[in-house]
Formats: C-alpha cells, sequence, structure tokens
C-alpha cells in the first residue's frame, strides 16, 4: 500500500536535515537594525534539543544543565502538542500556536486546495513561507524593529510573511558546534543596533542517537552529555559578554523504544490507490473526499485494528486540538494512530529502535524545560505545562506585542518570572 518506505517519514528532523543541501554561508538581511527602545531589552537564547525527554538530563547525568537549571527554572516536563513530531512542534513553540492551527499538522501531510505534499525532505516546500501560518518569535521581533538570529530552527529558512530572521543558516552538517558557539558570540558583540535580542539554536544530537540507538543506549547518553557539554561552552562563552542574556532549553518531543519483533502490518488486500497517503511509523493519515470511501475504509481498519487506534478526522481527541480544529484542512480524512512502543512496518524495510509521534497524553513523549537567567526565579520547579506557552513567556521576556491571537497563555508561566 505505501506510496514510499514508512521509513522516510519516521526518523525525525536530522535525518531530514541531512539531505538538504550543505550550504554554510551566513544569509543576513541588510538594512535591519534595532530601535533605539529595542536597544534597551533583554536578550534571549531559546535552544532546542531534538529529542530531549524530559528525563534525559538526569538519566545521563547532564552535570551542567542540572547546574544551571538548578539556579533558574526547571518544569517536571513539557507537554508536546499533537503529533509529537520534530516539525510541528518546533513549529509550535515559536507561534504559540496548536498544528492544527499553525499548519504544519506532520513532518509529511497533503494539502488538497493545492493539490501539493509539504514533506520536510523537499526544499522547496520547506523555503516556501506561504506554508507557515502564525507569526513566528522572529517575524514577530522583526516587525517591531527587534534584531533576530536563527540557527537551523525549523521555519527561519522561509520568509514567513515575507520576512526572515536578520541572520540565519540553512541547514547543514559541516558547522561543528565551536564554530556554532562563537557565531552567538559574534552575534552578541555587534554593535548595539546589529545585535540580535532573540537567537533561537538547533541541536540535533540526541535525536539523532536515540532514534538509531534506541533512548536507552550509550549512544543516547553519549549525545546528551555531548550537548550538555556544548550548552555549557555556550553559557560560559556568552556569560564573558556581561549581558542580560536569558537562555531558555526546551525539546520538541521524547522518545520510546519500539517493540520491532512485533510491527504493525495492513491487510495486504486493502487497496489505497485511490486515496493520498501520509506514512509514518507511529501515524498514518489517508485522504479521499469520497465520504463513503473513507467511511468504508474506517470500518475495515477498525475492525481489524491491533495495537492502532483508527479515527475519523472530526472525531479525534479534543485534547490533541487536531482533527476538529484543522484550519487550513491538511489533516487526513482518516488518522492511524500505533499504541506507545509499536510501529507500522513494511517487510523488507528497516525500523529503528527509537520512535516519537505517538498520542501526547503517553508520558515518554514529554518534553524538557530549563530556563535561567535575570528575567528568571531562582531554584523554582515548574509544574508539567503544554508547549504552547512558551511563545507569550518569550513576548513578554523581550517585551513584544503579540499582534494576533495563540493559544498560549502568559498567565501559565507567569510565575516563574521575577517580578
Amino acid at each position: 500500500m505505501a506510496q514510499r518506505s514508512f521509513l522516510l517519514s519516521c526518523i525525525g528532523c536530522f535525518f531530514t536535515l541531512l539531505s538538504f543541501a550543505q550550504d554554510t554561508s551566513l544569509h543576513t538581511v541588510s538594512n535591519r537594525s534595532n530601535s533605539a527602545v529595542q536597544q534597551q531589552k533583554p536578550y534571549v537564547i531559546l535552544i532546542s534539543i531534538d529529542g530531549m525527554r524530559y528525563d534525559f538530563a538526569e538519566k545521563y547525568h547532564a552535570k551542567n544543565l542540572l547546574r544551571l537549571s538548578a539556579s533558574g527554572v526547571r518544569a517536571k516536563s513539557m507537554q508536546p502538542s499533537f503529533p509529537t513530531l520534530t516539525f510541528p512542534n518546533h513549529y509550535t513553540l515559536v507561534t504559540g500556536l496548536y498544528p492544527a492551527h499553525h499548519g504544519l499538522v506532520d513532518n509529511d501531510f497533503y494539502d488538497p486546495q493545492r493539490r501539493k505534499r509539504y514533506y520536510v525532505h523537499d526544499r522547496d516546500a520547506v523555503e516556501d513561507g506561504s506554508w507557515y501560518g502564525g507569526t513566528p518569535l522572529w517575524v514577530l521581533a522583526e516587525k517591531q524593529q527587534m534584531v533576530s538570529a536563527s540557527y537551523y530552527w525549523v521555519g527561519s529558512e522561509a520568509a514567513i510573511q515575507d520576512t526572515r530572521p536578520t541572520y540565519s543558516f540553512t541547514y547543514n552538517e559541516k558547522q561543528g558546534i565551536d564554530q556554532r558557539i562563537q557565531q552567538v558570540v559574534d552575534w552578541l558583540t555587534l554593535p548595539a543596533d546589529k545585535r540580535p535580542h532573540l537567537v533561537a539554536f538547533y541541536f540535533p544530537d540526541v535525536d539523532h542517537a536515540a532514534h538509531y540507538a534506541g533512548p536507552d543506549s550509550d549512544s543516547a547518553r553519549k549525545a546528551v552529555q555531548f550537548v550538555d557539554e556544548s550548552i555549557g561552552k555556550m553559557v560560559q562563552a556568552v556569560g564573558r559578554l556581561k549581558l542580560p542574556v536569558n537562555f531558555i532549553v526546551v525539546s520538541d518531543h521524547g522518545m520510546a523504544q519500539a517493540d520491532l519483533q512485533h510491527p504493525i502490518y495492513l491487510d495486504s488486500t486493502l487497496n489505497l490507490s485511490d486515496c493520498k497517503l501520509s506514512l509514518g511509523n507511529e501515524k498514518i493519515m489517508i485522504y479521499n473526499s469520497d465520504t463513503t470511501r473513507i467511511r468504508q475504509l474506517y470500518d475495515t481498519l477498525k475492525a481489524k485494528a491491533d495495537h492502532y487506534r483508527v479515527f475519523l478526522k472530526k472525531e479525534t481527541p479534543a485534547r490533541w486540538h487536531y482533527g476538529q480544529e484543522d484550519r487550513y484542512n491538511r489533516i487526513g480524512d482518516l488518522i492511524l494512530v500505533a499504541d506507545a512502543g509499536y510501529v507500522f512496518g513494511r517487510k523488507n524495510t528497516r525500523t529503528y529502535p527509537g520512535h516519537h509521534g505517538y498520542d501526547n497524553n503517553d508520558t515518554r513523549m514529554n518534553a524538557t524545560f530549563m530556563a535561567w537567567g535575570p528575567a528568571f526565579k531562582k531554584h523554582y520547579t515548574q509544574p508539567a505545562f503544554a508547549n504552547v506557552h512558551v511563545y507569550p513567556l518569550i513576548t513578554s521576556i523581550l517585551g513584544l506585542k503579540i499582534t494576533e491571537p495563540v493559544d498560549g497563555k502568559a498567565a501559565v508561566l507567569k510565575n516563574i518570572l521575577q517580578k
């Protein structure tokens, strides 16, 4: 039934980005400056550790992250949005919108109006700003005359609302971590009118290792410790600048060990040649405008469902904020979601042990949130919260005005800020 291997859409952002062109140049938008008012604002460095499950810092003894967050704020966990995939959640973190509201409803989806597919391997789609709804933090900042920078954040390579960060990079595998840390320092030593007050920074390493070797592997441990050491270097280097810099460390999702001995295979007699498909190891979407045909498929699949659930688009759980709230009509008419730890498989195709993309109620999907700096309270533990609330937190720190309704609420995280 597969139009392409399930493997391609399951492995996550790191593997996606490996296929992108190795452009190592810094992209700068000319004639941008901080206004006099914005020059007086504090700084935020927003760091994403892809795949950093909420408990990995303790599990793998991330000494710098544990020390720094102990002096500031640490959340017990942060719940990702559904689906618990890389592109939807990275974009939620910087828009304050659920995936059904910002338009990136999966790593791979079909848009019936456009008659086109958005796919994270497709550079034309990734760089096309018309796919992206909402107002990302860097767009909000630039429109309010605050300079921003991005090192690989999802969406930052596209001109969303005709606006890119002042400074950005195309994802590549050639720039080592020391070079990337030095670039952040270089940005923060620019003249005050050219210095970014918002810097978004991305680490792929933990997701990469946990997918290939599993979340309990020595490879995952080494990746966590590499990122931890790197963040320690960054904090030390930035600290020498004596600027009011606030660090916020997040992840997009967690990770679960998959049962590779019992993959889920759909009935081989099921004919889906008349449908569009979005295929993942943890989630499948089926598109067909014929409601009778969708009902037939629903009944057939539901009757045989074993270790997966089948939903009509309008009957997905309300807590997902998903099928019923599909603003862009990009969610499949039929959605199959594997039980956590199980995967949809394909014969003669390798499946890797680490997976995410499951129901966001599964605690193994929970993400990390840590923060420290002059804006934050000291030695504060924040209860678990949903990741949509990170956006209004950052706008509050930077004094940016939110210009359109978002799902996140500033009140949820107000207690982690200094009075």
